[in-house]
């Protein structure tokens, strides 16, 4: 009796952190929307203050001894720090150079890429429903791929590539959270300022620093509250997303994005603008 109370408890858990994710996602794309459109702040700048912004809230819970950090070598985390770095610059180019129906659904095709990863690289197996589940999400981008009229193969390439370093990443996340024996923030709390660093060092080849347009211009107040409420967010998305890798499995924090990506994509024009936004 006890063991089905734990059960019952712990699938609570899981479908409350899903649900969770699922909200602070479709709100971050949406207000991500909004700071793009109204006050033109840059993507990867964007990005850089979301995980600057989550090592300072995962600072904040340690010193709230919500959390204890673990001591982890810099080395053992490069590349998954690196991997999102990547994934962030092939999403951007992806965006800018395919439609937005394509960008989102292109998204789609991670979930058979770390099921594959997972199967090849990893020796997991999935049950027949899951493999089933991978044909229509196939057959769907490769048909939306061949018959967009605005066809881009530069942007497909892109496309791609993101697809291939985003599915590195989830499948890492799990794994280095398995391998180093931390939880969530204990990860989160040192991926996030190597990956900081990197962005850092990458932005100013990408977009403005200072002056218009660039992260240190002369935003209004509206626009920097704005983007530090997306940065609040960001960290509870990033968190989230820890949390159910490390708690389920990285095929199930993938079955978010459809319903993220569905939830935008009601109106072209609401698509276009939230695609731009987001980070």
């Amino acid at each position: 009796m006890a063991s089905l109370v734990d059960r019952v408890r712990g699938h609570g858990r899981i479908a409350a952190g899903l649900l969770f994710n699922l909200l602070v996602s479709i709100c971050i794309v949406f207000l991500n929307k909004w700071i793009y459109v109204h006050h033109g702040f840059p993507n990867m700048s964007l990005t850089l203050v979301h995980f600057v912004v989550t090592w300072l809230g995962l600072y904040i819970c340690q010193k709230l001894d919500i959390f204890a950090p673990k001591s982890l070598p810099p080395s053992r985390l490069l590349l998954l720090a690196l991997s999102f770095c990547g994934f962030v610059v092939f999403t951007n180019l992806s965006l800018q150079n395919n439609t937005i129906g394509t960008y989102q659904l292109a998204k789609a095709m991670t979930t058979p890429v770390i099921i594959a990863i997972q199967t090849f690289c990893y020796q997991k197996t999935f049950s027949t429903r899951i493999q089933l589940t991978l044909i229509p999400i196939t057959l769907g981008v490769i048909l939306n791929s061949y018959y967009d009229v605005k066809f881009n193969f530069l942007g497909m390439v892109f496309a791609a590539l993101g697809v291939l370093v985003t599915s590195l990443y989830q499948v890492w996340v799990g794994a280095k959270q398995h391998e180093l024996q931390v939880n969530s923030m204990q990860l989160l709390y040192y991926q996030a300022p190597m990956s900081s660093a990197m962005l850092l060092v990458a932005v100013p080849f990408f977009e403005p620093v200072f002056g218009e347009g660039g992260i240190f211009g002369p935003w209004s107040v509206s626009a920097l509250l704005m983007v530090l409420l997306s940065g609040v967010i960001a960290f509870m998305v990033n968190l989230s997303i820890y949390w159910i890798i490390g708690n389920t499995s990285p095929v199930t924090a993938l079955w978010q994005v459809p319903c993220t990506a569905a939830k935008v994509a009601r109106s072209p024009e609401k698509a276009r603008e939230a695609g731009q936004g987001g980070g």
